[in-house]
């Protein structure tokens, strides 16, 4: 077998033997709700919070408004973005990630067509940190 057949037969077999963890990764929505939905309505410096330009947009990822005077999602709210913003990851992978890798700066390997800036500039980052915890199936632990 040709060096080049042979690294190609090694690049699916570690795909195919990769996959099954993601599959077998599920995302919490008791993690989501109370340390990713927090995240989104996070002032950090530098920058606008999530929650300003994506209850906006016509983006993918959509939060939905607060109810008037509240701090917090309802949780009839918090379940829809539990749902919608499930399809912008893939659990147990967070380089496939788009939560992930939109708001990352490029340096760290992020997308570079997040019109909202670099919130994150790298992976280090404790609120990158915490949404790839929950994309790798991360569940709130038992008191």
């Amino acid at each position: 077998m040709s060096p080049q057949r042979l690294g190609i037969a090694l690049a699916f077999s570690i795909a195919a033997y990769a996959a099954p963890a993601a599959a077998d990764t599920t995302l919490d929505y008791e993690f989501f709700k109370a340390k990713v939905e927090p995240i989104f309505l996070k002032k950090r410096d530098d920058h606008v919070r999530c929650y300003v330009c994506h209850t906006e947009n016509n983006a993918a990822f959509k939060l939905e408004k607060l109810p008037e005077g509240a701090t917090f999602w309802t949780e009839e709210q918090s379940r829809r973005q539990f749902e919608a913003i499930s399809q912008l990851v893939v659990p147990g992978n967070p380089a496939q990630s788009r939560l992930l890798l939109q708001p990352l700066a490029l340096e760290a390997g992020g997308n570079p067509y997040h019109s909202g800036g670099r919130q994150f500039p790298n992976k280090n980052d404790p609120y990158w940190k915490t949404m790839e915890q929950w994309v790798m199936g991360q569940k709130i632990s038992a008191k």
